[in-house]
């Protein structure tokens, strides 16, 4: 079964017929007035003048034909009334010439009703219509007039304006539905630019807190070692200038190896085939082996409680990034001679504590340019998995980084 044409292909319908059908009364109309009498004056007169109207009618309509079709950016719907008094004008002069140009009235009460309002648009086709009978009562001589030359325009007149009534109603439905069609495309063009822009600033975080929390970590490292490979190298010490060059070698390859994955958003390196435990094991090694390399004591030491339970890649990530960031802070900024990293599974969540015994700071202090970064970031990852990360310090009393992720999120999320 066919669906129903749409208000907008039946306008286009109504427009069609309606010019359609004046060209064709307008050209019978002609040819009558060329081929038979009771023309007052001469036939080519008002055949040219037929031509001149036929003209206006033309060029009215194909104006707002390309204006309507956007390819024009003449407005023509200012000079609409102008338009339809030079035809109702020409009209009406061939009328006083020839009563058989009395049917072209009808597509003109459709033209008034559309383009004036609608008191002024009813008043001129009363005027119309008159003008009608009384053309017709004039061709027929008789003293008085029929009751059918009367009532012929009356009932055309009434139907012409309730159809052209109903064809406005359908015009003004169509046009709100064309606007609020272009409403929806401009609210769906602005809904996928902010879900671009919303996409393209998701992206620059997520890089900023996977560079900050892995190159940048590294990279500060190397650099600290490579200028403690360089003291050792100037005391004279060749074989500890050697375990430290060593030492940034490996964690150049590690930090390469994290910015080929995130780059590609695949996992991170040390959870590719081990645990998040054995990855937080490695990392406090990796920790005690680069404080070393810069003349620190740090130890770090790895607690876990309660049974390993399966955490999606999302939550093994913010984890492990979480204890390399305060790993990192704790190497150059505690002073601290202990690192402890406790792992718990607690039923109904995971934690992972970060705790040394170093210089601790006040969180509620205003921090320097270019420094608190990572704890932010940090915060944010873990928000995203629906979890709570909370600092505790204190000048002199150490550092507690806390975060807490919960387990029933995190299964539905695997």
């Amino acid at each position: 079964m066919s669906a129903p044409p749409s208000g907008t292909a039946i306008l286009l319908f109504l427009r069609v017929t309606l010019h359609v059908g004046f060209a064709v009364l307008l050209g019978v109309a002609t040819l009558g007035l060329l081929t038979g009498g009771g023309v007052n004056g001469s036939r080519y007169g008002w055949a040219a003048l037929a031509a001149v109207l036929a003209g206006a009618y033309l060029a009215g309509t194909l104006v707002e034909k390309r204006f309507a079709a956007g390819k024009s950016g003449f407005d023509p719907r200012r000079y609409a009334v102008l338009w339809l008094g030079t035809v109702t004008v020409l009209w009406v002069m061939l009328l006083a010439g020839s009563a058989d140009f009395s049917w072209l009235a009808f597509p003109l009460f459709f033209l008034h009703l559309h383009v004036l309002p609608r008191p002024v648009a009813l008043v001129n086709i009363a005027l119309l219509t008159a003008a009608v009978i009384a053309s017709q009562w004039a061709a027929g001589g008789e003293p008085v007039p029929h009751v059918a030359l009367v009532l012929g325009p009356l009932v055309g007149a009434a139907f012409s304006v309730v159809t052209g009534l109903a064809y406005r109603a359908l015009y003004r439905d169509a046009e709100n539905q064309r606007r609020a069609a272009d409403e929806l495309r401009r609210t769906r063009a602005d809904l996928a630019r902010s879900q671009h822009d919303a996409g393209v600033l998701a992206e620059r975080e997520r890089l900023a807190r996977e560079i900050h929390d892995t190159l940048a970590q590294g990279l500060s490292s190397i650099l600290l070692v490579a200028r403690a490979a360089e003291k050792s190298l100037r005391d004279g010490d060749s074989a500890a200038a050697g375990e430290r060059l060593a030492l940034v070698q490996q964690t150049a390859a590690e930090n390469l190896a994290e910015a080929r994955h995130f780059v590609r958003g695949l996992a991170s390196p040390q959870l590719k085939e081990s645990s998040l435990v054995d990855a937080l094991r490695r990392l406090c090694d990796e920790t005690e082996a680069l404080a070393a390399a810069r003349g620190s004591g740090l130890r770090c030491r790895l607690e876990v409680e309660g049974g390993p339970a399966e955490l999606p890649q999302p939550y093994t990530v913010a984890l492990l990034r979480a204890a390399q960031a305060s790993l990192a802070n704790v190497r150059e900024h505690a002073h601290a001679g202990t690192a402890v990293v406790t792992l718990a599974y607690l039923g109904n969540e995971v934690t992972l504590d970060i705790f040394d015994d170093g210089v601790g700071f006040d969180p509620a202090a205003p921090r320097p340019e270019g420094r608190g970064f990572g704890l932010r970031s940090l915060r944010e990852r873990v928000a995203m998995l629906g979890g709570s990360l909370d600092l505790e310090s204190a000048p002199g009393e150490g550092t507690v980084v806390a975060v807490r992720l919960p387990l029933e999120a995190s299964e539905n999320q695997a």
